[in-house]
């Protein structure tokens, strides 16, 4: 609920970003970067070992599917937070994400964490005469409960 509030804190610091010689950039919440800059470190401990192209097995519940989760969570806040912004606040926003390498980083996680075949396990998949039902296919549902 309070990321879309936040970057109105910017809005009234954006004209001081327009004046200089070199391309601007904004930093999104400091504290959420930080978060995301160690998330990135640790992922990357997990995943060194594994190619794009190829697909890491997280246990669930594990230590790391805790650290893949709470990277994922990460970046959604990090897109509430652009989608709050204005065109002006998410240029100044994606340069610094540029700059990092923040953006870069994300896909080559996801590429590598994407499943071969993301089929939905439970009682539905095991069905022989319905179609397989895979996380493209199927709202998923992530109440708390």
């Amino acid at each position: 609920r309070l990321m879309p509030e936040l970057p109105r804190f910017d809005d009234e610091d954006l004209k001081s970003y327009g004046d200089e010689e070199e391309e601007s950039a904004l930093s999104p919440p400091a504290a959420l970067m930080s978060v995301l800059a160690t998330q990135e470190l640790l992922l990357e401990n997990i995943l060194e070992c594994i190619p794009v192209g190829e697909f890491a097995v997280i246990q669930p519940l594990s230590d790391e599917y805790c650290l893949v989760l709470g990277y994922l969570l990460t970046w959604k806040l990090t897109l509430a937070f652009f989608k709050a912004a204005s065109s002006q606040l998410r240029v100044l926003y994606s340069q610094y994400l540029r700059r990092t390498k923040s953006l870069n980083k994300l896909l080559y996680h996801l590429f590598r964490l994407m499943p071969e075949n993301p089929v939905l396990s439970g009682p539905t998949s095991e069905l022989p005469n319905k179609d397989t039902k895979t996380f493209f296919t199927e709202e998923l549902h992530l109440d708390v409960k």
